[in-house]
């Protein structure tokens, strides 16, 4: 085996190792587990999760990034090939939806208990509203949805998934955060219909 394949081999070993890691912190969450925790139950050294991240917080930061940006890409790919905006909306707030779907309770409480993957996903938040955003803008210049004013639309969804994040729209309504995401698409696409 040449240092090449050496290479390729560890990089998709890493690769792996992060899904599988991913997979178990929406599960269970994350702060419970101490790197040995992590190690057995992946199956691995700690010096391989080492080859990763620097610590397991780092560890955490890199899992939470992997999430977000498989998420993202397949969000996007979903609306990819969606005609109307409307539907593109719909579908953009659905597959956000079906994309947080696997995270637990565990996660979100995890999540907001540690600033730097709390970081990630405002951030991820705010670049979903400003998504929301650009594709109503898209659908009134269109003329697929009715003349709203997109920059308020775009403000509205971000506070309903900023609520959503913090957990206000959790207690208020008992409706996890996909749920929520769902509800969230049939008010904005009832709210953008043509009259």
């Amino acid at each position: 085996m040449t240092s090449l394949d050496t290479r390729t081999a560890r990089t998709r070993r890493r690769a792996e190792l992060l899904d599988e890691l991913v997979a178990l912190v929406l599960a269970e969450g994350f702060a419970s587990f101490t790197l040995d925790d992590l190690a057995r139950r992946l199956h691995c050294s700690k010096s391989t999760l080492y080859g990763i991240a620097a610590s397991k917080e780092q560890l955490v930061v890199s899992a939470v990034k992997r999430f977000f940006q498989t998420a993202t890409a397949a969000v996007e790919s979903r609306i990819a090939s969606t005609g109307d905006h409307r539907e593109r909306i719909s579908a953009y707030l659905l597959a956000v939806a079906e994309q947080l779907q696997p995270a637990s309770p565990a996660f979100f409480a995890d999540l907001a208990a540690f600033a730097p993957a709390r970081e990630i996903y405002e951030r991820n938040t705010r670049a979903a509203a400003g998504r929301v955003q650009q594709l109503v803008g898209e659908g009134v210049a269109a003329g697929t949805v009715r003349p709203v004013h997109a920059s308020f639309v775009g403000v509205a969804v971000a506070q309903v998934m900023a609520a959503i994040h913090r957990g206000d729209v959790l207690t208020a309504t008992g409706m996890d955060d996909a749920a929520a995401y769902r509800e969230l698409a049939d008010l904005v696409v009832a709210g953008i219909a043509p009259r």
